[in-house]
């Protein structure tokens, strides 16, 4: 993962793991219960009040089961623009929580400037879930701001991911697979995705079947080369943000967020190995 990315990811990611999220979404309408409808309604709102068939299309890597379990019973319980609202309380609270006198930093508004400047410029055309986010209000904050930019900016990516997991046939499931081959995700990802211990077996039955995992449970040499190519597509679809800001504004962008996520690590805020994929910050 380009640095960029990884920078983006942890700015935005902390919002997943927030103690404050439990308290806060359960106190929003009539009550999300438990993490995972919150962590369903929370990302999913900005779509509307979609059914589950929906979220489980845009984010692709969850069991249908698992996303059934949280929708359409959450706007029942929520509406989304509720909890929207409460989503941007949970990250407001934790930023200011892990990033301490840094929160009102001028690395904060310049990066959460760069960003803005390339959200608002990006075709939206194909990226479902970066349009709905990029559509939701800019926050007045400059770390709610630059939360929010970043938020659209690594949806971007992953729409571009899942059109290349489509391209190369390979389903949310086996997506999963591999990233616990890989060893980026953890092992009970198949747990954390909803996936059942049959679902799980017939995936690594048809990666082995296509050569791309070994009877170990290793990916093979085809099968890192698949990956390696899968992730270069990733890289060319969320090109158009590099073309926006240019080679010194994503410089730019890079220097101003690397103290901030930093901070957002080493406070804590992501864990790893996490079930997103996302390796740890390397030095600079």
């Amino acid at each position: 993962m380009d640095e960029i990315w990884q920078l983006l990811e942890c700015t935005h990611a902390p919002v997943y793991f927030a103690p404050e999220a439990v308290s806060v979404y359960s106190a929003a309408g009539a009550g999300l219960k438990g993490f995972w409808m919150g962590y369903f309604a929370s990302r999913s709102a900005a779509l509307g009040a979609v059914p589950a068939d929906v979220v489980t299309a845009a984010f692709y890597n969850f069991a249908p089961a698992r996303v059934a379990r949280a929708l359409p019973d959450a706007w029942d319980r929520c509406p989304p623009e509720t909890v929207l609202a409460a989503r941007l309380d949970v990250i407001d609270r934790c930023l200011r929580r892990l990033l301490g006198d840094l929160v009102d930093s001028p690395q904060v508004a310049e990066a959460a400037d760069l960003a803005r400047r390339a959200v608002v410029t990006l075709p939206p055309a194909g990226r479902v879930l970066f349009a709905a986010h990029a559509a939701l209000p800019v926050p007045e904050h400059p770390h709610l701001a630059l939360w929010w930019a970043a938020t659209a900016l690594r949806e971007f990516r992953g729409d571009g991911h899942v059109a290349a997991l489509v391209t190369a046939g390979v389903d949310g499931c086996e997506a999963n697979v591999i990233t616990v081959a890989l060893g980026l995700a953890p092992p009970e990802q198949r747990l954390n995705r909803g996936w059942t211990e049959a679902e799980w077996q017939a995936a690594e039955e048809r990666l082995r079947g296509r050569g791309v995992l070994a009877e170990d449970g290793a990916l093979t040499t085809e099968g890192r080369r698949e990956r390696d190519a899968l992730e270069a597509t990733t890289d060319r679809l969320a090109r158009p943000v590099v073309d926006v800001l240019g080679a010194d504004g994503m410089a730019r962008l890079a220097d101003c967020l690397h103290p901030i996520a930093r901070r957002i690590v080493e406070a804590g805020g992501v864990p790893f190995p996490n079930a997103m994929g996302l390796p740890p910050l390397g030095p600079r």
